[in-house]
C-alpha cells in the first residue's frame, strides 16, 4: 500500500480490505473465524498498515464488522512511527 492510508480514502479503503477479510472468514465457526482475520492481517498487513487499523479501532472502529473489531484484541499492534524515513 502506498502514501493514501494517511487519507480518509486510506482510512476507507482499509476498512474495505478488513471487512473483506472478515468475509471470506464469515462461515467459519466464530472462534475460528477471529483467529482467522486477525492471522491474515498479522501476516501480510506491515506495519503502518495496521497503525491506521488501529487509529479506526481506537476512534470506535465506524465502519468495521462486528468480527474486525473482535480480531483486533489479537492483531499486534505495531510500534508508534518514529519517522516517515523509517518505514520504507
Amino acid at each position: 500500500m502506498s502514501h493514501e492510508t494517511n487519507t480518509r480514502g486510506g482510512a476507507d479503503k482499509l476498512i474495505y480490505m478488513a471487512n473483506q477479510i472478515a468475509t471470506f472468514f464469515e462461515s467459519q465457526p466464530k472462534k475460528d473465524a477471529v483467529e482467522g482475520v486477525s492471522k491474515h492481517i498479522n501476516d501480510f498487513w506491515e506495519p503502518r498498515m495496521r497503525r491506521q487499523f488501529f487509529e479506526i479501532v481506537d476512534g470506535g472502529g465506524a465502519g468495521l464488522k462486528p468480527l474486525v473489531k473482535e480480531a483486533a484484541k489479537t492483531i499486534r499492534r505495531p510500534a508508534p512511527a518514529s519517522s516517515p524515513a523509517s518505514e520504507t
